[in-house]
């Protein structure tokens, strides 16, 4: 049948979905695995969780070496060989890293899972950070870290967080360039084998799950008994004590504004009635920010706001950058926007809109294995249920003008919304 690509096609409200859970196992030594079998292609994704995040370094930038030097060497293979390895059976890994976890991923063909297998096991166990390795990636994280401190979008960043929640909270820390000098690779060897444990580990699968797969788990990894699980305390939230900042760049033609404030996570009331607000306000490309500030004004190329969830806390951000001629104009119109959300009811029509476009992008997000997977790690450091899923479609359907006005009221006092410029104000 030939589609007529000049006629909408019918819409169809989104009903009850029900997405495959995983299969909950252990391993014999007490890893917990999760299996989630869908798909149709003889590939699986194999991430390995650690409670390795950045609040559990006690120095910066000892987290996130050891996550992205993890393949440069192990007591038996130098890294050209992994990578080679890696290649031959036509299989790839990523790393990554947040504020609470850090994560190894083994992307592999089913048919060579049983050469694949023991080399991410090798990695994890036997990662051995070489020192002509590291001295290679200090030293060019270092120069890049001088080179993006010539952006003002980087010293947003590194500054924000700090503001948010204390310049010595671990979500709150940021890098200095004299860290790089006090650096060194018995502090990665250290951090890794006390957080890159199997003890402290959580295995997610993902894929066409050959039934040998739990077998060849047990061998490489269930035997391993010694290690513990890490989930340290954080300290309480510094207090708000100064609502505007500027970070000063001499010669900037551009500033980049961070505005926002700290928050809570997933497992709050109110969250995912806060995702509904940021998506009008700036969480889409048809938001009002985006509307006002790029299309109408013509300050921006782009604009754009978000809530983030960690395990122990959250926050709301709306970031962009402007020409430093403008800032404050930009900075004027975005408490404009935020006005009209506490003062006025949204307009039927435009919550329609976003309640359209959160569904279809949580649909588009549960499509396919390795997306459910994904769905599933969400919840994970949550305790949370796959009736999260029904509440957020749930919430998105029914929230009204009248309760968004409310939380805008509620959420985004301007006293309480800190505001950062690194650049300069003009």
């Amino acid at each position: 049948m030939q589609l007529n690509r000049t006629m909408a096609p019918e819409f169809r409200e989104v009903g009850k979905i029900s997405l495959l859970q995983p299969k909950e196992l252990r391993l014999s030594n007490g890893i917990p695995l999760f299996l989630i079998n869908a798909g149709d292609q003889e590939v699986v994704r194999i991430d390995f969780i650690f409670n390795a995040g950045t609040r559990f370094q006690s120095r910066t930038l000892v987290a996130g070496t050891a996550s992205e030097m993890l393949e440069e060497g192990t007591k038996t293979k130098n890294a050209e060989t992994i990578a080679e390895e890696l290649d031959f059976f036509g299989a790839f890994t990523e790393t990554e890293l947040n504020q609470d976890t850090a994560s190894f991923t083994l992307f592999t063909l089913n048919k060579h899972l049983s050469s694949t297998l023991p080399l991410a096991e090798d990695i994890l166990v036997n990662a051995s950070y070489p020192n002509e390795e590291f001295l290679i990636y200090s030293s060019n994280k270092r120069q890049q870290f001088v080179v993006d401190s010539e952006k003002v979008a980087t010293l947003s960043r590194r500054k924000f967080n700090g503001l948010l929640f204390g310049e010595d909270h671990p979500y709150g820390r940021a890098a200095k360039l004299e860290d790089f000098d006090s650096l060194h690779e018995n502090d990665i060897i250290s951090f890794h084998e006390k957080f890159y444990s199997l003890k402290n580990c959580t295995i997610v699968v993902s894929g066409k799950i050959p039934d040998h797969l739990q077998q060849q788990l047990e061998m490489c990894f269930g035997k391993y008994s010694n290690g513990e699980v890490h989930n340290n305390s954080l300290p309480a939230l510094a207090k708000l004590q100064q609502r505007i900042h500027t970070v000063e760049k001499e010669g900037a033609m551009q500033s980049s504004i961070r505005m926002g404030r700290s928050l809570f996570n997933k497992k709050h009331a109110d969250y995912q009635k806060m995702l509904v607000l940021n998506t009008v306000l700036g969480g889409y490309f048809g938001s009002r920010l985006m509307a006002n500030i790029r299309e109408d004004k013509g300050y921006t190329y782009g604009i754009g706001s978000g809530i983030i969830s960690l395990q122990e806390a959250g926050y709301f951000v709306i970031s962009t950058e402007v020409g430093v001629d403008v800032t404050e104009a930009a900075l004027k119109e975005i408490y404009v926007e935020i006005e009209k959300l506490q003062n006025d009811n949204i307009p039927e029509s435009e919550l329609d809109l976003v309640r359209n476009y959160m569904t279809g992008v949580f649909l588009r997000s549960t499509d396919g294995p390795f997306a459910l997977a994904d769905r599933f790690k969400g919840l994970m450091g949550y305790g949370l249920g796959y009736d999260y899923f029904s509440s957020y479609l749930e919430t998105i359907r029914s929230v009204s003008a009248n309760e968004i006005r409310d939380l805008a009221q509620k959420y985004l006092k301007k006293e309480d919304l800190i505001e950062l410029v690194a650049g300069k104000r003009k």
